[in-house]
């Protein structure tokens, strides 16, 4: 009689065998993710130099134009300064000239104070400047004796000079700016080129838990750039399309 078999042809796990887990990570996963962060890290990083360079080239010309109205205030404000202390030196020979007639005048001499008058009228036509004769006029009409008292007659010498200073003064503090600007987007440079560096050395590890690792660090480090990014202002009047140039 045959003997009976014992058991099964199977073998049975045991009640304690723990099954398989599903690896969310793969090699191949991560390679597609960070070939995918590869390319935007690069495009952003191109972006954020060019975007750089502008400011630069704007800080150049903001400087130079500082510069050039600087030069251009001053010799203005120069020649105001020429223009009041001649007039003013033109306010007091007519001082002096009032002075003899009067004493003229007092004296009875009719020929001396007919040769004083004509010279003061004279003088006046030919030396007295518009400013200087609206200070006169002023002064007749509200009894002053300084025609250089009269309210806003220091803008009317030196307000070109100033307006000239105040506007290099401003290109000067825009120049500044896009400056600061364009520092900021290298640092932005700075941050894609490690983002770039990290992605790069994944592969070095063998550990797939060291790779993840490094390449999160690296996601979060673009992300914060990015978001760095936006907060920093374009170049003032940055179109895209201005920077292309068709053959008409």
């Amino acid at each position: 009689m045959a003997k009976e078999k014992s058991g099964k042809d199977s073998i049975t796990p045991p009640d304690n065998a723990i099954p398989d887990k599903k690896v969310f990570w793969t090699s191949k996963k991560l390679e597609t993710v960070v070939a995918i962060l590869l390319g935007i890290a690069t495009l952003l990083s191109a972006w954020s130099s060019w975007i750089g360079s502008l400011h630069s080239g704007i800080q150049s010309i903001n400087f130079t134009k500082s510069n050039n109205t600087s030069s251009e205030g001053t010799a203005a404000y120069n020649s105001s300064l020429q223009m009041y202390i001649a007039d003013y030196m033109v306010w007091n020979t007519l001082c002096d000239y009032t002075s003899d007639l009067e004493l003229a005048k007092a004296e009875g001499n009719e020929v001396k104070v007919k040769h004083l008058e004509e010279q003061i009228n004279t003088f006046a036509e030919q030396s007295v400047s518009p400013t200087l004769g609206e200070g006169i006029k002023w002064m007749k009409e509200n009894n002053m004796t300084n025609p250089f008292e009269m309210p806003g007659i220091s803008e009317k010498y030196f307000g070109e000079a100033q307006k000239k200073l105040a506007a290099a003064h401003e290109l000067l503090e825009e120049g500044q700016r896009d400056n600061t600007k364009g520092d900021s987007y290298n640092l932005v440079s700075v941050i894609y080129s490690l983002v770039l560096f990290l992605l790069g050395i994944t592969n070095v590890f063998k550990n797939m838990p060291n790779k993840v690792a490094v390449m999160l660090i690296a996601f979060f480090l673009l992300v914060f750039a990015f978001i760095y990014m936006c907060s920093i202002p374009l170049p003032t009047g940055f179109r895209q399309m201005n920077f292309f140039e068709f053959n008409k």
